[in-house]
This record gives structure tokens, C-alpha cells and sequence, in this order.
């Protein structure tokens, strides 16, 4: 598996798809209206500059490869619908933008939020237009009427679970509500894991999968969405993201190992409430995860999570290099330390 490699194919197709700067025929291609009269200035600095900007921050770009190797996984051949790689990282980034202004964070891949750089106003709009430029990779696509409606279908559901699953996520920031283990993986399982399954299932449809394929291949990539996020809860209490180091804690955020520790230990609760920017309630907050082990007992279960997965996958995928990728690319997920 080289994710450099990959990313470097992702970058390319999407500047092919999204040009750094529109023009008039990008407009109509994607329209399907004539575009004398846009104002193009407004759109490249409302639209093009701060997606471009953003896009340009880097990040893993494995959701695509997921579609990829699900295609191939089915005997599917990528290269036919190489376009619709990009569906998920559009959408990916999109939510990104949006989830920044939701939680007022201040930083994202180590830069200023794309908020603070060119105003809610404009990241808002630039987020959204990421949510809908996929629906036009799939009516571009030399694809069959069957498939494509079966993939309109796919993004609008998982893109309204992973809606579900981010009002979920929100409300528990405000409230004091005591949210148990079966809630959270739940809540993953709608805010990051729908994006995942909808990269997987994307892959197994074009490429022909069987319905059977198809499911085993979503909810393997499911539980990998919710393992990804437990990793990432954890990487913010370690100070391995781009975002400023404890931010869980200053948003409240009812993340696993948060949860796991406050059973034992209800002044964890009392400082999540406060949503304190604080360094040594940070540290105070951290301690107390790192005391009641939160953070081993979280990364255990995300492993058990994904090895169960992978025992489905057995039954009805034929072994191939493929395969190999999704074992390997679900084991660097889980054990990444950035």
C-alpha cells in the first residue's frame, strides 16, 4: 500500500476535475447552462481560492483509495471510473469546513480554519458546493442509468446519517448527558463511519460487486470509519493532529476515552462542561483519561472493532492483492500517530 503514491493520483484527479481557477466551460460542463453572464471573479475568490487553499493542506486522501481497492476487491476495474475516486475527498473536505465553524475551532492541518481566513460566509458556501460537485462526477460518469441512481442514492443516505451523527455529536457538547460506550460507537457510526462505508460501497457498485459484497464491504469500512475516529479522539489528547492540542476537551467533546474515564471519575464531566480553554484544566482533564487508562481501553477496542470486520470479509471475498490493501490499509488507520 503507498498512500503517498495514492495521493498524489487523488491531487491530480482532482485539479482535472476542479480547476484551480473556473472558466466558463468548467460552468456549463457542470451547469448545463450557458455561462456568459457569471461573474467569475466572484466564484474563484468565493469558491475556487478557498477550497483550493484548503485542499492544498495535504491530508491522507484514503477514503479514495478505499474505492479503489473495493473496486478491485470485486474484480472491478478502476481505471474505467477513475473520475468518481474523488467523490469522497470532495465530500470529506467539505464537512471539514463546516464542522470547523460548528465547533468555532481555531486551527485545522496546522493552519487558521477556513473560517478564519476568509469569513463564515464564504467557508459555509465552499463547504456546501464540496457536498454537490460529487453529484455531478456521478451524471458526468460513463455509467449505466442503474448505477448511477444506486449511487445518487448511496450519497444522499450517507451523507444524511453523517448529518445524524454530527447533530448527535453537537447536542452532547452542550448537554450534560452521561453518554454510554453503545451511544458513541453509534454516533461514529453516523459522523465518521457513514463516509467510510459510503467510500466502500462507491468501489463495490462500480465495480460490479454482488449485493452481498457490497453490504460486507460497507460495514467493514464502517467499522474502520469508527476505529478512525477513535484514533483521532485519542491523537487529540496526545497532541497529534493539526488541530491545537486538548481541543476535545475545550469543546466539550464526549469523545471514548473521555467517557470511559469519567465512569470512574465524575470531575472529568465537571471540566467537559465548562468547555474551559484553560491549560491546566486541559492538562488536569487529560490526566485523569490517561489515569483511568481511557486511552488504552479505546485503542483496544478499535482494534477488536476491525479484526471482527475483517473476519466477514472472508466469507465473501476471493483472496487477492485487493484484499490484502483493505487489511493492511484498516491496520494503519487504527495505529497512525498523525
Amino acid at each position: 500500500m503507498n498512500l503517498e503514491e495514492n495521493r498524489k493520483r487523488v491531487n491530480a484527479l482532482i485539479e482535472a476535475f476542479l480547476p484551480r481557477k473556473l472558466d466558463r466551460a468548467f460552468l456549463e460542463r457542470i451547469t448545463g447552462m450557458e455561462a456568459e453572464h457569471y461573474d467569475l471573479e466572484a466564484l474563484n475568490k468565493a469558491i475556487t481560492e478557498p477550497v483550493w487553499e484548503f485542499l492544498d493542506r495535504g491530508g491522507k486522501r484514503w477514503r479514495p483509495f478505499l474505492t479503489a481497492v473495493c473496486c478491485e476487491a470485486v474484480g472491478g476495474d478502476t481505471g474505467k471510473f477513475a473520475e468518481l475516486l474523488i467523490i469522497t475527498e470532495l465530500l470529506h473536505n467539505g464537512t471539514l469546513i463546516v464542522d470547523d465553524v460548528e465547533d468555532s475551532s481555531e486551527k485545522r492541518r496546522g493552519k487558521p480554519c477556513l473560517h478564519k481566513v476568509y469569513g463564515r460566509d464564504i467557508a459555509l458556501n465552499a463547504g456546501n458546493t464540496l457536498y454537490y460537485l460529487p453529484y455531478t462526477l456521478v451524471k458526468m460518469a460513463d455509467l449505466d442509468e442503474k448505477k448511477k441512481n444506486a449511487l445518487y442514492e448511496l450519497i444522499n443516505d450517507d451523507m444524511l446519517k453523517l448529518h445524524i451523527g454530527q447533530a448527535t455529536d453537537i447536542y452532547w457538547h452542550r448537554s450534560s448527558k452521561e453518554v454510554s460506550e453503545e451511544e458513541y460507537l453509534r454516533m461514529c457510526a453516523n459522523k465518521t463511519g457513514a463516509m467510510a462505508r459510503l467510500a466502500a460501497k462507491l468501489g463495490a457498485i462500480i465495480g460490479g460487486g454482488s449485493g452481498k459484497q457490497v453490504n460486507a464491504l460497507g460495514n467493514f469500512a464502517e467499522t474502520v470509519g469508527i476505529a478512525f475516529q477513535i484514533q483521532d479522539d485519542i491523537l487529540n489528547l496526545e497532541g497529534g493532529l493539526g488541530k491545537e492540542y486538548g481541543d476535545d476537551i475545550t469543546e466539550g467533546k464526549k469523545s471514548l476515552p473521555a467517557i470511559i474515564a469519567s465512569k470512574e471519575e465524575p470531575r472529568l464531566t465537571e471540566i467537559l462542561g465548562m468547555q474551559t480553554n484553560d491549560k491546566k484544566l486541559i492538562d488536569e482533564a487529560i490526566a485523569i483519561i490517561k489515569k483511568q487508562r481511557g486511552i488504552e481501553k479505546s485503542r483496544k477496542l478499535a482494534a477488536e472493532l476491525v479484526e471482527s470486520s475483517l473476519k466477514e470479509l472472508e466469507t465473501v471475498l476471493p483472496e487477492s492483492r485487493a484484499k490484502a490493501s483493505l487489511k493492511e490499509l484498516a491496520g494503519f488507520l487504527i495505529e497512525r500517530s498523525s
